[in-house]
């Protein structure tokens, strides 16, 4: 496994990942030594593209994923992944879109072990009544990148 970390608007991401996909992109509160000056060539296309997110220029990733986790959870983070840029949907719709609407918690607590944050868009996932929940990188990480994937238009002062 190859690892390193980069600078984002936001924190530090450590990306781990090897020829076969990441298998994760998590928020660090500190820079490791190998950082993005020295990036391992299988993870220099998720570099290009995270960083090409940030810049507001990119809406999609096209990288193999390798996440670590149960059949469920991965079920769970495929259904993640077909949530749009720019949209939000709830709990209660991901455990309908699993087949069954009593596998909410289930799917909550999946959610919340995605080991590939912003890739699979696990901060896209809201509460039933619109707020914002539980995020492993923080509930300001997550309003952040709602908010850069969907600004709000700015309002005339006129």
């Amino acid at each position: 496994m190859e690892t390193c970390t980069i600078h984002t608007p936001i924190g530090f991401l450590e990306i781990t990942g090897n020829s076969e996909g990441l298998s994760s992109v998590i928020f660090s509160d500190i820079e490791n030594e190998n950082s993005s000056q020295n990036i391992p060539e299988p993870l220099k296309i998720a570099v290009f593209q995270l960083q090409e997110y940030f810049d507001g220029n990119r809406t999609e990733f096209t990288l193999a994923l390798n996440p670590k986790g149960t059949d469920f959870q991965k079920r769970v983070w495929e259904e993640l992944e077909k949530i749009p840029y720019g949209k939000t949907v709830n709990y209660l719709e991901i455990a309908k879109q699993l087949g069954h609407p009593k596998v909410i918690r289930a799917a909550a607590s999946a959610n919340g072990k995605n080991p590939i944050s912003i890739i699979i868009p696990c901060h896209r996932v809201i509460g039933s009544d619109g707020s914002l929940t539980g995020y492993a990188g923080g509930l300001h990480r997550k309003k952040w990148l709602l908010e850069h994937e969907n600004p709000s238009p700015q309002q005339s002062l006129f």
